[in-house]
């Protein structure tokens, strides 16, 4: 249970900092400047930060923590997850807003609306189910991800009681029991990662039935 509640409290609060970041920024270069050679560079940036290794993430997150004095904990696994996570969410929602007819915001802009107001009303409700295909894609990578909390997080059998506090999550959980030579601890550690995967599963799932009833309001 300690493990099921710190990768949810981990992945969530990754999730949510991360989606905050990257919708403004998706928002930005397709409203603002698209085409132009910031959004090239932003973009090739967003890539790069993609197939970084998550060991670095957490690398970069322990120095984060050293220079403010912080040990490991929740804090610092959600912010190691949210740079992992950023660059994924960022991308995958620049993509589907790119999906977005032309015609669409020309209409929008042809009525009064502002380029904000285009992109909140118009764009965001058709690239909905878009949007939350991405947030998911990230959540799952966020959720079953170890090296980057293997140094920013921790681990304890507690259950999640503090943003300042060591917290548990089923990645680790499988990687500490595996190494021990008791088969009873091993069982356990085939359990959590049972659970870790009929969690991804539930959220695959979740998520198709949501696009779905999103797709009702996309005009095609």
């Amino acid at each position: 249970l300690n493990a099921i509640l710190g990768s949810l409290c981990l992945a969530g609060g990754a999730t949510f900092l991360a989606v905050v970041i990257s919708l403004p920024i998706a928002v930005y270069l397709q409203v603002y400047i698209p085409g132009s050679r910031r959004a090239q560079l932003v973009r090739l940036a967003m890539d790069v930060l993609w197939g970084i290794p998550s060991i670095v993430y957490g690398a970069f997150g322990f120095m984060v923590m050293i220079w403010l004095g912080l040990r490991a904990s929740l804090l610092g696994g959600i912010i190691a997850l949210t740079l992992l996570e950023l660059p994924i969410i960022a991308r995958g929602m620049d993509e589907t807003l790119a999906l977005v007819p032309a015609g669409m915001r020309e209409s929008s802009l042809a009525l009064g609306a502002t380029r904000l107001e285009t992109a909140l009303r118009v764009m965001l409700r058709q690239a909905s189910s878009g949007l939350l295909t991405a947030t998911l894609l990230a959540f799952g990578r966020g959720i079953g991800d170890a090296a980057s909390v293997l140094f920013t997080a921790g681990y304890t059998d507690r259950l999640p009681e503090s943003l300042l506090r060591p917290v548990a999550s089923l990645p680790l959980a499988v990687f500490f029991q595996l190494g021990t030579p008791f088969p009873e601890v091993q069982q356990r550690a085939y359990a959590a990662g049972l659970v870790l995967t009929v969690i991804v599963l539930a959220l695959s799932l979740a998520a198709r039935l949501l696009a779905r009833r999103l797709r009702r309001y996309v005009v095609h």
